[in-house]
């Protein structure tokens, strides 16, 4: 018994140790899931409070899987190898909160199940959202130890995986987000930056020259997909959308938040490089793809 428990608590690092780093994760996970629940007791979520809700935990399932996908970076930019421990954390969570996503949907549809299950089959961007729900789920059970061990060498190849499924992860915010696509786009910037990081060769991952023409790259990636769904969705002329960038009175767009996040990356690798341990740069082969 002491065992399983041991095993259950996950703010225990890979040697059994107690990790303040993993408790102070974990109750970062669970804080937007306690926020929206407070407030749909406060009765804060406005005339549509379940739509409102399925919104709030969709928003966080995305950044979630964005913040899982930057852990394998991060343990090389900022040279900091503890950080692996919290990818099964972050992982398992992020599942949890598309699994919390479906079950609001269901309870928007009063537990009319054939009504769920048709809506997903005929809403293109349903279907989407179920197909990356499903991997999610897969690749959070599959994540343990024993799961591992049973797959071997198809165990790493099963949770590359994920790679596609954020990618329609970003496609499905966009098609359920109709108008306003701020978020969506912003997201898929930061998607962007770390699929280009990615496919960085490996010898310069760790590398600070990589990180100014990774933040201008995935800037401009994010200004083409803006003016391309824009003017696919609006007909609106590539070239209006893209001028915007320039325009900050209504605060910096999404290309320009993207490429000062990519500024504040450098910056923050370049200090740990002067001021951090000296020690050498993080290998990228890790655990796990993600």
């Amino acid at each position: 018994m002491r065992t399983l428990l041991r095993n259950l608590a996950v703010w225990r690092d890979y040697g059994g140790r107690f990790s303040w780093l993993k408790l102070f994760v974990l109750l970062c996970l669970l804080t937007p899931a306690a926020s929206v629940a407070l407030a749909a007791v406060a009765h804060g979520l406005g005339p549509r409070p379940i739509t409102e809700a399925i919104h709030r935990i969709g928003d966080w399932t995305v950044r979630f899987l964005l913040i899982t996908l930057a852990v394998t970076p991060a343990r090389a930019v900022l040279d900091w190898p503890r950080v692996v421990i919290l990818r099964r954390m972050l992982g398992v969570g992020t599942a949890c909160y598309a699994l919390t996503h479906l079950t609001l949907y269901c309870l928007d549809q009063k537990w009319n199940l054939f009504t769920v299950v048709s809506e997903i089959v005929l809403r293109f961007y349903l279907t989407i959202g179920f197909v990356t729900l499903a991997t999610l789920v897969a690749l959070a059970w599959t994540s343990t130890d024993d799961w591992q061990k049973r797959l071997g060498r198809n165990w790493k190849r099963l949770h590359t995986l994920v790679y596609p499924a954020s990618a329609l992860a970003m496609f499905h915010y966009f098609l359920q987000s109709k108008a306003n696509v701020t978020l969506p786009v912003l997201f898929t910037g930061f998607w962007c930056w770390l699929m280009l990081w990615r496919l960085a060769p490996r010898r310069w991952q760790a590398r600070l020259v990589l990180l100014p023409p990774l933040a201008v790259g995935a800037a401009l990636a994010t200004a083409g997909i803006e003016a391309t769904w824009y003017g696919l969705a609006t007909g609106a002329h590539a070239s209006r959308v893209l001028w915007a960038n320039l325009d900050v009175t209504f605060g910096p767009r999404p290309a320009v938040q993207v490429l000062i996040w990519g500024v504040v990356v450098f910056v923050l690798a370049t200090l740990r490089r002067l001021l951090g341990p000296r020690r050498k740069p993080a290998r990228t082969a890790v655990r796990a793809p993600a």
